[in-house]
């Protein structure tokens, strides 16, 4: 994953169309907003139209959507804003509509899991052509504003007590821009949680729907990933699950315990899958955070 680009590509069971999503191009706190900008293509989740081939030789470095060739921004659309990175998106069937699941990975304190059904996809060419577009069409997910469920803060360690910190709101005047703009979280994990039955993770790097018999307690889960649990040596992945509420508010999450034993090798959970009719769980381990030390990885089925 990079958030400073191309951070998935999932193709759309519900439209047919290639699904993009860009991280918001920045070295933290996405410093100059693209993730809000509507013109930026930083920050985004952006439908293509496979169906229409378009080559260009020579393609331009561009960073903005009216910088793009007029063949290109036809065949785009963008579905939702305020973007941080996203691992991947699943989408679960439900009667006649899809649900979709994304993980948005946070800044220092939150990762957070969205989900929507409806949306309205706005043309590349409606953006550009009217140098804008209406703010409530977009899907909002709050980035740089929010940070999942908490407004962006900056952290800074007390110089007297080490147990304490400092956590200043870091764009005040966005986060009450956008508070009625955003979309809410499914469900939000810490990066420093001292409860009991949750834990302190790192990354969100996976979320799937899970709508299979063979594991009767996660029937309808939306299960999720975490890179490597803080402060464990050798580092182990964190595998989750939670559910939707019918009253659509923001649900709790509980850790699934495996009974696999890594032994004295690292275990960073790296990716997340399913098969087409999500009933069953693939699992990616990799044993060092470095993908350029090759041949370290294996692909587990969760049974």
């Amino acid at each position: 994953m990079n958030h400073n680009g191309v951070n998935s590509l999932n193709f759309s069971p519900e439209t047919g169309k290639l699904i993009l999503t860009t991280g918001d191009g920045g070295s933290a706190y996405d410093p100059f907003n693209l993730s809000q900008d509507i013109m930026e293509i930083a920050g985004k989740i952006i439908e293509i139209d496979v169906n229409n081939n378009t080559f260009i030789n020579n393609p331009p470095i561009v960073t903005r959507f009216d910088e793009l060739p007029a063949t290109v921004q036809r065949n785009l659309s963008v579905m939702a804003k305020g973007v941080r990175n996203i691992p991947g998106i699943s989408f679960q069937r439900y009667y006649d509509q899809y649900i979709k699941y994304l993980g948005n990975v946070g800044q220092n304190l939150i990762e957070s899991i969205f989900s929507f059904t409806d949306y309205v996809p706005i043309p590349v060419t409606e953006i550009t052509q009217k140098r804008g577009a209406n703010e409530k069409d977009f899907i909002n997910l709050g980035w740089r504003g929010w940070e999942g469920d908490f407004p962006t803060p900056i952290i800074r360690p007390c110089p007297t007590n080490s147990s304490l910190d400092e956590k200043t709101i870091a764009y005040f005047q966005e986060a009450v821009d956008t508070a009625a703009k955003r979309i809410l979280p499914l469900t939000c994990y810490y990066h420093d949680d001292s409860r009991s039955d949750k834990f302190s993770g790192t990354a969100l790097t996976g979320v799937q729907a899970y709508m299979g018999t063979s594991i009767p307690d996660l029937r309808g889960a939306i299960v999720f990933i975490d890179f490597a649990r803080r402060d464990l040596s050798p580092a182990r992945g964190v595998l989750a699950y939670t559910k939707v509420r019918t009253v659509c508010k923001q649900n709790d999450y509980s850790i699934i315990n495996t009974n696999y034993n890594f032994g004295s090798q690292p275990a960073f959970y790296t990716s997340l899958g399913t098969n087409s009719t999500q009933t069953r769980l693939y699992l990616g381990v990799y044993s060092s955070p470095n993908v350029t030390n090759f041949n370290q990885g294996t692909v587990f089925e969760i049974l």
